[in-house]
Order: structure tokens, then C-alpha cells, then sequence
């Protein structure tokens, strides 16, 4: 029946304790849009990490590292005091040249240092092919790029900024709930299929259209409506969560760039 009320006690005991559930959020494919101000420092990739560099060494970045015991024998009987000129823990096992900061001390072990790849491989001055390849390699969690680059003070100046920055110019991402939230058995009772289906949109990971979000708006719409009839505390709970789905919602159609739930 579209007038029966969610049980309000089922409520507080269960989606009030939201710290025991993960939470879902809203967010702009902000890299749809040529408008957005982050695009063009994000698509820039300063350097690439992989699981291994072989075939790559020569533009790998590394450490100059020595091994402890290899260390004592450069060193012979003068390893104790080494540790304490050079505040190494004597449990260590791989010693970094850097951290050695006596120059006598790191002459005599640079003998028996060897490289350490930490896995990132800069792009600048890479010939284009093996961009194409490296580029191919790495998937997007392990890119390096000018975004990442800036400061918070820089991040937060440039969200404030941007036009598909959609909420209140905190950024292009905010909060739907925890994942018990009752908001899509809500929707589904008024048939709203893209709010009750954000559970699994955000399981997907799919991605909506602008086309979605017209639909969107028209649902947010019925929901201000039909609020009121599921109680007090579902139109404060919920109430903020629509504004953002229709502020996300405009934002897609204004600048053709999807959305999604995550």
C-alpha cells in the first residue's frame, strides 16, 4: 500500500547505527565534461607504477639500498658504531644509502649497494611507443598524475570553482547513505526504479546518462511528494539526499556528463 509508513522503530534500530554499514555516494563522471576544471591535470599521467619494471629499468625510478649483512663486512669491526653515527636500528635489514648520514660511512658501502625499484616508471621523455605500452600496463589506480600533484589548498580552491562541482562547491561527489539505507525500498514502493536500484548501481559500478538523470529529477519529485506520507523522520532523514540526487541530476544533463553511485 503506497500509505503505509516504514516502521519507525525498525528505523532507529537499524539504519540509525549507520558506522556498521558502508556507506554509498553520489558522484559526477566529472571527466566527461570538457568544462571541468580538474580534467586536464587529470588525464595528465606524470609516471606509472608496475608490479615489476623488467624490460623498463633504464626509467624506472630506485633506491641505492645496501644489505646489512653486506654492510658489516664492508665495514668489518667498525659495524657498532656505524649504527650509532648513523642512528640505524640495528634489527634492520635493508639499509637505505640516503639515510646513511655519514659520507666516510657511505663511500665504504657503495661498493656492495645495489638498486632497489620501487615500481614507478616517470613518462616524460619516454619514447611514444613505450608510452602506448606503459599506458596499457598500469590500470588507473596506479597512475601518477598532475591532480594528484596539488596541495589540499589547491584542490579544495579549484572543487569551489568548478561548474560540475555540484555539491554546494565541495566537489563533484557526496553522500547517498549507509547501504541499509530504507530510501530505495522507499523509491520502489512509488516506483522510482533508478532510486530504489542505487544498491546495485553502486555494486556495478554503473554508469548513468544524462538521459538517466531526467528520469532522476521526475522521481526526486515524486519522493518530496510521497516523503510526508512515510513520517516525520523519513523527510528529515531523506530530505537532504534528494536535494543532492536532483543537484547531481541537473549538473549530468547541463554538462552531458554521467553519474554514478559508488
Amino acid at each position: 500500500m503506497q500509505g503505509e509508513q516504514i516502521n519507525t522503530e525498525a528505523y532507529l534500530a537499524g539504519e540509525n547505527k549507520e558506522s556498521a554499514f558502508l556507506g554509498i555516494s553520489i558522484a559526477i563522471n566529472e571527466l566527461d565534461s570538457d568544462e571541468s576544471l580538474c580534467k586536464a591535470k587529470k588525464i595528465s599521467t606524470l609516471k606509472v607504477h608496475l608490479n615489476s619494471v623488467a624490460g623498463y629499468e633504464q626509467h624506472a625510478e630506485f633506491d641505492m639500498v645496501v644489505d646489512a649483512e653486506d654492510a658489516k663486512k664492508a665495514l668489518g669491526t667498525d659495524w657498532e658504531a656505524f649504527l650509532k653515527r648513523n642512528r640505524i636500528d640495528a634489527e634492520t635489514e635493508t639499509i637505505y644509502l640516503e639515510k646513511i648520514k655519514n659520507e666516510a660511512d657511505r663511500q665504504k658501502v657503495i661498493p656492495v649497494a645495489k638498486k632497489l625499484y620501487n615500481g614507478w616508471i616517470p613518462l616524460a621523455d619516454l619514447p611514444e611507443n613505450s608510452l602506448q605500452n606503459l599506458r596499457a600496463m598500469a590500470d588507473m589506480n596506479n597512475r601518477l598524475t598532475e591532480w594528484d600533484m596539488l596541495s589540499f589548498d589547491e584542490l579544495n580552491e579549484t572543487c569551489a570553482r568548478c561548474p560540475l562541482s555540484w555539491d554546494n562547491k565541495r566537489g563533484c561527489i557526496g553522500t547517498f547513505g549507509p547501504e541499509n539505507s530504507l530510501l530505495p525500498s522507499i523509491a520502489e514502493k512509488y516506483g522510482c526504479k533508478i532510486v530504489a536500484a542505487v544498491p546495485k548501481y553502486a555494486k556495478d559500478g554503473t554508469k548513468l546518462t544524462p538521459e538517466d538523470a531526467g528520469k532522476l529529477l521526475e522521481e526526486v519529485k515524486i519522493l518530496r511528494e510521497k516523503l510526508p506520507l512515510e513520517g516525520k523522520t523519513m523527510v528529515r532523514r531523506y530530505g537532504g539526499v534528494l536535494d543532492r540526487l536532483e543537484a547531481v541530476a541537473n549538473t549530468s544533463m547541463k554538462y552531458k556528463a554521467r553519474f554514478y553511485f559508488v
